[in-house]
């Protein structure tokens, strides 16, 4: 199968299953009666309770598991903190507009496109001309807005609607903005990311945890980014769902001790090396991963290998998951390590998760604006003598010159790193004069040499004072779901074999709804049964459908197989009934006292069908 024929057939199920997911409602496009809004889409009674189980089993995994501190922040962030993080300066896209219409377009996704398509479907394209192209797209995330804009236009690109030409590449900023309160005095940012709320509660946290490292934070919430052009369905939208851990960690000691549980773990992962050397990913050992380097510490294997779990246990194909290293055009420059867990779907490999050791970055970030000491403490068993840097700044001086913003510029002096201090420290003994930047005041200031005093003396301290490095794994949620919706996604032959059905494979966990109880047929005794089972179903806490239609009994399983619900009681009796799993079609017989408990059994994952099946007697249809 050539790669044209490949992406019919990916669109072709991808239409398939996006349309049972539209038409039983697991999600819906927002303001649909006003035509919508591209990038923004409402979850249905089906699609809110798989992201519902999702959530709650990502709280059992990570935030129970491993004893995090969980807190939910505001959605709207005021500017200060978003200038901290960087976000104000360096969250942007490059876009570019229809010269005419005025229609905006990134920049990057037309060149992307215009690459995939030549690739793809040109039968006539060179080898030369086919591995330019593929460079292009391996240094896409490298080019500057002037090398994009030159590609644009050396390819001839235009605007996808009207073939119109386009604009030079510009930065746009992904963040919606708005004011706080009425004044429009005080600007503020629908927050891009949840993390930035967890780093300005460090001291809290830290507190709160007994001033004690390592730990770790976490926070499920809303997120905007105010996205160029959307699309890719319900991939890349203009407000999701993150859930997001900030595990700090001695810069130190990078340890983990739990993760000997998972270092036997072998899963496929894709290092730097072999994106570079061209080749493919490949299954390795997360524990060898660690020992050869080609993971920077045990704490980011041990968040690699629980993220592992945590997408199979859902459901994610082990075989369409894998785990890429940033490339060092990726990364950040304070980042010690980035990986991306991918998921293979009709888009292609989709990041869904992303950890990263973002060394101190952040926490030194707001600790230089906010001017309040994001750090931890370690206290030694004996004092020891330390060399430390001393900065004493002479307030008269400084006062005399600086008057009303004196203040600003005794925290800027105070708050400087040796390198910075010493360099003007030499500085002011050779000119007697030097020009220093105060961040608080936005501008360069004259310091002489009588303002302030900067040396090192020995002194004996009874701790060490540090930032702490921060390890972080960020989950998009509906990325993860729509996902799961196309690995769950299969067609089977109805009884009589004259149509295709739709079933949906969710596990039990994150199933919509766990049963379905169905009377075989109207009959007041039988439904009384049905009504008895959904009472006793509703006291354990399973969720269910009753059905007391007088449809027939297969197109009532069609309908709950294409919901993806995992079990169907019948009832055709009023002492015992049928229980039929849906993907094998099995059925056994229970006792009407005892199904209940057994969907608890089943549901919470105490027992698999496999475990019941020996239990209990089959029965045939």
């Amino acid at each position: 199968m050539d790669a044209a024929q490949e992406a019919q057939k990916r669109e072709a199920f991808r239409h398939l299953v996006l349309n049972a997911l539209e038409r039983r409602l697991f999600f819906i496009p927002s303001f649909k009666i006003y035509r919508g809004v591209a990038g923004l889409y409402d979850y249905g009674p089906p699609g809110c309770a798989v992201k519902a189980n999702v959530l709650a089993f990502w709280r059992q995994h990570f935030v129970l598991e491993e004893n995090m501190l969980e807190v939910d922040c505001p959605c709207v962030t005021p500017e200060v903190v978003l200038k901290a993080s960087g976000h104000v300066d360096k969250f942007t896209d490059l876009m570019v507009k229809d010269e005419k219409t005025g229609a905006c377009y990134r920049a990057d996704h037309l060149l992307k496109d215009y690459c995939k398509e030549k690739l793809e479907k040109d039968p006539k394209l060179s080898e030369e001309k086919a591995a330019e192209l593929k460079h292009v797209l391996a240094v896409l995330d490298d080019l500057s807005s002037e090398e994009l804009g030159a590609k644009i236009k050396e390819y001839g690109i235009t605007a996808p609607d009207t073939k119109n030409s386009l604009s030079d590449p510009y930065p746009f900023n992904l963040m919606f903005q708005t004011s706080i309160g009425p004044s429009g005095a005080s600007t503020g940012y629908m927050r891009p990311e949840t993390a930035q709320g967890i780093f300005v509660n460090f001291k809290d946290l830290y507190y709160y945890n007994g001033n004690k490292l390592p730990f770790a934070a976490a926070q499920i919430g809303q997120a905007f980014r105010n996205e160029i052009s959307p699309r890719q369905g319900l991939l890349r939208v203009r407000e999701f769902t993150l859930a997001e851990i900030e595990h700090f960690v001695d810069p130190d000691d990078k340890s983990h001790p739990k993760f000997a549980e998972v270092s036997k773990l072998e899963f496929l992962m894709f290092p730097r090396e072999d994106q570079v050397s061209g080749r493919q990913a490949r299954r390795i050992v997360i524990g060898e991963a660690v020992s050869q380097g080609i993971v920077n510490n045990e704490t980011l294997g041990y968040f690699i290998g629980r993220v592992y779990l945590f997408l199979t246990l859902l459901g994610i194909d082990k075989d369409r998951l894998r785990f890429r290293q940033h490339l060092a055009n990726e990364m950040a420059h304070y980042a010690a390590d980035c990986w991306d867990a991918e998921i293979e779907c009709s888009y292609g490999w989709i990041e869904c998760v992303g950890i990263a050791d973002r060394s101190a970055y952040d926490l030194h970030a707001h600790t230089d604006k906010s001017r309040v000491e994001l750090v931890a403490h370690e206290k030694y068993a004996e004092p020891k003598e330390v060399e430390k840097l001393v900065i004493t700044p002479i307030k008269k001086d400084l006062g005399l010159a600086f008057k009303g913003n004196q203040k600003m510029v005794v925290e800027a002096l105070l708050s400087m790193e040796e390198k910075e201090a010493m360099e003007l420290k030499a500085t002011l003994e050779e000119k007697l004069e030097a020009e220093f930047r105060v961040c608080t005041l936005d501008k360069v200031v004259t310091i002489k040499k009588n303002m302030v005093s900067i040396s090192k003396e020995i002194k004996k301290e009874h701790q060490r004072t540090f930032t702490p490095s921060v390890i972080e794994p960020s989950f998009g949620i509906g990325r993860i779901i729509y996902c799961l919706y196309e690995h769950s996604f299969y067609t089977r032959a109805s009884k009589d074999g004259d149509e295709l059905l739709n079933v949906f494979r969710f596990p039990p966990l994150v199933a919509p709804i766990k049963c379905t109880v169905f009377p075989l047929v109207q009959n007041q005794q039988y439904e009384e049964v049905a009504k008895s089972i959904a009472r006793s179903l509703t006291a354990v806490g399973i969720s269910y459908k009753i059905d007391i239609t007088g449809t027939s009994i297969g197109k009532r399983y069609a309908r709950t197989d294409e919901l993806g619900v995992p079990f169907a009681i019948t009832v055709d009796s009023t002492t015992s009934v049928t229980v039929r799993e849906r993907d094998s079609k099995q059925q056994i017989r229970v006792d009407v006292d005892k199904v209940s408990s057994l969907m608890k059994e089943v549901t919470d994952g105490v027992s698999t069908w496999p475990d019941v099946l020996w239990k209990y007697p089959t029965h045939s249809s």
